[in-house]
């Protein structure tokens, strides 16, 4: 196994900033999707922040980042500053998730209005 979920995504997925490190493992998607489906939060943050840590980079497939975003939303349901960090990724991917992005920017000013 990778030693992390960032280096999984690495391999699997390339990274823009580094170069992918020469892996013997057998590379294929539901795997990894096996190990980030049980991530924790901050595994999952740590992979988004480092393979796109400008939003509109990186090499994660679009899919990959609603995903993930989302389990780290499961986790950590009253974040707003998460909240606000998913919509971001989703109305640069939009339109189809423009909704879900403006209703993560609703729960977001509602939970820090109190």
């Amino acid at each position: 196994m990778h030693s992390t979920l960032t280096e999984h995504a690495r391999c699997l997925f390339g990274d823009e900033y580094q170069p992918v490190p020469e892996c013997a493992y057998d590379h294929q998607e539901r795997y990894f999707i096996e190990e980030l489906t049980f991530a924790d939060a901050d595994a999952i943050l740590a992979m988004l922040h480092e393979l796109c840590p400008h939003v509109v980079d990186g090499l994660l497939p679009v899919w990959v980042r609603n995903l993930a975003f989302r389990l780290v939303l499961l986790q950590r349901p009253d974040e707003p500053a998460l909240m606000r960090e998913a919509a971001e990724h989703l109305w640069l991917h939009g339109p189809d998730w423009d909704d879900v992005a403006d209703e993560l920017k609703r729960r977001a000013d509602a939970l820090e209005a109190g």
